[in-house]
């Protein structure tokens, strides 16, 4: 069983993945599973209605995780609003018990001092991770997880893999041109590890922060 930690599309055969909703948070209600949250580019305004649906849907047993979530100095969305949704994600997040996915753009310190000025206590995945290994392995140290996607075709990237802890990654295509297989194919040279041992990583992974019943 394939583990796809973010993605926008549906599921293919023999793969578990979790699909993140932005908009349209009814479908959470179909066969699946979900992580429910607002990317800080799509933050609309008045952003507490925007909110309030997500809250409405997020207590579903199926919907598995709050986000992405985050802060992107990038994105044209402005910076208060930015702050202001993501604290209402964390807090959220925490008041369900759920773990949060998160989106970063530039703003590692500043999602860092969200963090701990929350006092977050439900795991805390960095999704499509794409950095160098010192960032890694600060996050890391932190007990935060990290999800690779595509990037991971970079020899680079492989090396912040091999380098990091295994109990402390996913793996995930978002919304790239890009199956989970091959994403796992990459990890496993990687790892130098075979597809069988990562499989059965993962799926520990998984069982450490969404609960044994995910990977039944």
């Amino acid at each position: 069983m394939l583990i796809n930690l973010h993605t926008h599309r549906q599921p293919e055969p023999g793969e578990k993945s979790i699909r993140s909703l932005y908009e349209n948070f009814g479908e959470a209600a179909e066969p699946g599973y979900y992580s429910i949250g607002v990317h800080p580019c799509h933050i609309s305004k008045p952003w507490l209605a925007q909110f309030k649906e997500i809250k409405d849907h997020s207590s579903l047993s199926n919907v598995v995780a709050i986000g992405e979530t985050g802060l992107d100095k990038i994105c044209s969305t402005e910076w208060p609003l930015q702050q202001l949704s993501f604290t209402a994600h964390i807090q959220w997040a925490v008041f369900l018990k759920k773990p949060l996915i998160i989106h970063c753009v530039k703003a590692w310190d500043e999602v860092f001092v969200a963090l701990t000025k929350e006092k977050v206590s439900v795991p805390v995945i960095f999704h499509g991770y794409s950095k160098n290994l010192q960032l890694a392995q600060q996050i890391t140290q932190k007990g935060y997880y990290l999800s690779f996607g595509k990037a991971l075709e970079q020899e680079r990237l492989q090396q912040v893999l091999n380098a990091i802890p295994v109990h402390q990654f996913f793996l995930e295509t978002d919304d790239a041109a890009i199956d989970i297989g091959t994403v796992y194919d990459y990890a496993a040279a990687a790892l130098s590890i075979d597809r069988i041992s990562l499989d059965l990583q993962i799926q520990q992974n998984a069982k450490a922060v969404f609960g044994p019943s995910f990977i039944l």
